[in-house]
């Protein structure tokens, strides 16, 4: 990963037998360099294992997964490889630190299309396509692919297993923005990087893309009871309705009394590991 290589390597440790790293490259949808992280388990050494895919919440970057939700140890049980992209391209653009909740560190999962936002914000396509490529070609990557988030990221989880079936044989979510047309972080976000029309944002709302589509595999979803953001912001009830309408099978755990932070996803991200690696190796 030297010299003229896209492939930057940032650092690498040792982790439960198998390397945590984190990675830099220069990605041509985004036009900018983009950072993630890869936990490769020590089943990797001998052969190609599945890959998973989390998405981080607002504010967070490829660090904050790896750092803080404690999923190695059991990636490495159950011969998982994590992938976590960063949640915005870092180029700066004038007002893009203006508000916590768009911006840096907010991609929303979307691709752009109102400047001057549409010049690098192509975080669908860049998680998608762009990133899963050179991960299967420079990583002991298998076919097998689940995708999974926090907050922002369970959105953008479910949005690119709705709209990508084919893709993605599992989805899971942790306290996801489940309506985000709906809500006001949806609604800021939505409107500055996609415009007025609300056709254009349907494509990126996971409880409209539930109720047409649907999922074959069951969706996980777990939500803290005590969340702050749980009544204006992350709307469960609109993916439940959703997936009634489509006959998706949806498994959604009400944790009493937890929050939103990652207190909440240390507790349950190995249920989640769990759940996309039986469908996975299966």
């Amino acid at each position: 990963m030297a010299g003229d290589d896209p492939l930057r390597m940032l650092a690498e440790h040792a982790c439960f037998g198998g390397v945590q790293g984190f990675y830099a490259h220069r990605s041509e949808v985004c036009r900018a360099e983009m950072r993630f992280a890869v936990y490769r388990p020590p089943q990797a050494a001998s052969g190609r294992v599945p890959v998973l895919y989390y998405l981080a919440g607002l504010t967070c970057t490829e660090e904050t997964f790896a750092i803080k939700a404690g999923a190695q140890r059991v990636a490495a049980e159950l011969g998982l490889m994590l992938v976590a992209p960063d949640t915005s391209p870092r180029v700066r653009l004038p007002g893009d630190d203006a508000h916590w909740d768009f911006g840096l560190g907010a991609g929303f999962y979307v691709d752009a299309t109102h400047a001057p936002w549409s010049k690098h914000y192509h975080m669908y396509s860049w998680v998608t396509q762009e990133l899963p490529a050179l991960v299967a070609a420079r990583f002991p990557a298998g076919a097998e692919q689940g995708i999974f988030g926090h907050s922002m990221g369970g959105h953008g989880a479910l949005v690119c297993a709705l709209r990508n079936p084919e893709r993605y044989r599992s989805v899971s979510a942790l306290a996801p923005i489940a309506a985000p047309s709906q809500c006001p972080w949806g609604q800021k976000a939505f409107a500055g990087y996609l415009g007025d029309d609300r056709a254009e944002w349907a494509q990126y709302d996971a409880s409209e893309l539930a109720a047409r589509r649907g999922f074959e595999t069951p969706i996980l979803v777990d939500q803290g009871t005590a969340d702050e953001f749980l009544a204006q912001q992350l709307l469960p009830d609109r993916l439940i309705e959703a997936c009634k309408a489509s006959g998706t099978t949806l498994a959604l755990n009400m944790r009493d009394g937890y929050g939103h932070g990652y207190w909440f996803v240390q507790s349950f991200v190995e249920d989640h590991l769990r759940h996309h690696a039986a469908l996975l190796h299966g």
